[in-house]
């Protein structure tokens, strides 16, 4: 890709607040302090530490903003990962965000590039192997502009479906090289639901996706069960399962139909995962079913607050009722195609609606059981990048995977 390509190398770190956080402000006693934090997990001793970089929220993503990631061939994973953003802003902010990324392969390894890098430099490193788009947290409604929980914020839910035909313009300029777009989900807003809109909501922002000239991935986010019931969506276009590949010999990498998650290899080597990140939640079940009544006493059990939308006063403010986590059966699903991923030397792409590392989001926006996922990401060596939506600030993460020593 040729544009975006003067962009500032952003590696945002540390962030931790107390209280409920609703639109980038903290709800609850100001000066209240933070929880104590609970370790991370960490690598086993020996393990090599790839550099990966974690990518949390979709709300302030601009607009075809670019992404490139240089990978280095002949290694298990990658020696150095390069991240260069240009923005191309000048439309209306509507609270989520799009990007379209570039994988590169290098014929050496790379160390991270320097921000001061030239355009023409960057351009003679490598061209991209595939280019994928991603979109996240549209929240369409076709009702009038709003505002976040504190009023500090307007929510464009009709103007957001414009913004949609934009990015989709913006991709289908880069067809060529185009090979899929990844939306991350929230692609209606849970109003729908209460003026009773949900499918025609639907409906109409599926429409512009089908002007797309490359296949789309689904993924599905607590709006998404807002409207609609589990048994709804699997039944319906948001469920792409079937665009995933299934390994040869390999029947432990075949993914259940109890939750939504799956794997596909858009170029040899690169292998990308969708994880279902309300495998374990209250929302789009049956009140009556076993799974509802046991995800409800878990989330009491973390979160005694009569309003269970908020983390006032949590350890763990991620048991919230608008998050939700990773059954076992998934994470040894996910667990079984990350080793076959190390055992081929495969580079893997992992994305979800709900982010998983506490350096790219509030607390109160991470999956409940977020240290499960990070234990079997690091205790791997193919995963590269992480990308979530969810959480509606711009957060990334370039970091070496943590050790024993830290």
């Amino acid at each position: 890709m040729k544009r975006g390509r003067n962009g500032r190398l952003r590696l945002l770190g540390n962030r931790h607040t107390a209280g409920w956080r609703e639109g980038g402000r903290v709800i609850g006693q100001e000066g209240q302090p933070s929880p104590p934090k609970l370790p991370l997990p960490h690598l086993p001793v020996g393990c090599p530490e790839p550099l990966l970089r974690w990518f949390g929220g979709g709300g302030s993503l601009r607009l075809a903003s670019c992404v490139d990631l240089v990978l280095a061939p002949g290694t298990v994973y990658p020696k150095g990962l390069s991240a260069v953003i240009g923005d191309k802003c000048g439309r209306k902010n509507t609270g989520f965000g799009v990007r379209t990324v570039d994988f590169s392969f290098q014929e050496t390894s790379l160390k991270v590039m320097d921000k001061n890098l030239s355009s023409g430099a960057i351009d003679e490193i490598s061209e991209p192997c595939f280019s994928f788009g991603i979109i996240s947290d549209i929240q369409y409604a076709d009702i009038e502009d709003g505002y976040n929980f504190l009023r500090t914020r307007t929510r464009y839910y009709r103007y957001s479906l414009c913004h949609l035909q934009g990015a989709i313009e913006e991709w289908n300029e880069e067809s060529n090289h185009l090979f899929f777009v990844l939306q991350l989900g929230d692609i209606i807003d849970g109003f729908n639901a209460q003026y009773k809109v949900s499918e025609e909501s639907l409906e109409n922002v599926l429409k512009e996706f089908k002007k797309l000239k490359a296949p789309v991935h689904h993924s599905w986010g607590n709006h998404e069960f807002y409207n609609f019931s589990r048994d709804y969506l699997k039944n319906s276009k948001l469920n792409t399962k079937f665009l995933g590949d299934q390994i040869a010999h390999c029947p432990e990498t075949i993914p259940s139909e109890n939750y939504y998650a799956y794997h596909f290899v858009p170029f040899p080597k690169f292998r990308f995962v969708l994880l279902d990140a309300y495998d374990l939640s209250v929302l789009g079940l049956d009140q009556s079913s076993p799974k509802y009544q046991d995800c409800m006493k878990m989330l009491k059990e973390k979160n005694p607050n009569k309003e269970l939308n908020s983390p006032q006063g949590l350890s763990e403010p991620q048991f919230v009722r608008y998050n939700g986590g990773f059954s076992q059966d998934q994470l040894d699903w996910f667990n079984a195609v990350l080793t076959f991923s190390d055992t081929n030397q495969e580079k893997v792409v992992v994305v979800g609606h709900v982010p998983i590392h506490p350096d790219t989001s509030e607390e109160e926006c991470l999956a409940w059981n977020y240290r499960d996922a990070l234990s079997v990401i690091w205790s791997h060596k193919c995963v590269v990048c992480f990308f979530a939506g969810h959480n509606h600030d711009d957060k990334e993460l370039l970091r070496n995977c943590p050790t024993t020593k830290e």
